[in-house]
């Protein structure tokens, strides 16, 4: 049986993170967000890429002075 793979669209993408869904097309032409997928002229992004690239958001700890 196949994998079954949760999509979001641009609209839903922009809503997660209360971004205009400008940014999201800005994110795809610099390839600084998530890894997306096209299906005609349709933009996709698998949740659990948007999940990973979430986790690699993060900054490093600063030390402690």
């Amino acid at each position: 049986m196949a994998e079954q793979r949760e999509w979001l669209g641009p609209e839903e993408l922009a809503a997660r993170y209360d971004i205009p869904i400008k940014t999201t097309y800005v994110w795809n032409s610099k390839g600084t967000g998530p890894r997306y997928a096209r299906f005609g002229r349709h933009v996709r992004y698998a949740l659990r890429d948007v999940e990973a690239w979430e986790q690699q958001q993060y900054g490093e700890p600063r030390p402690a002075a």
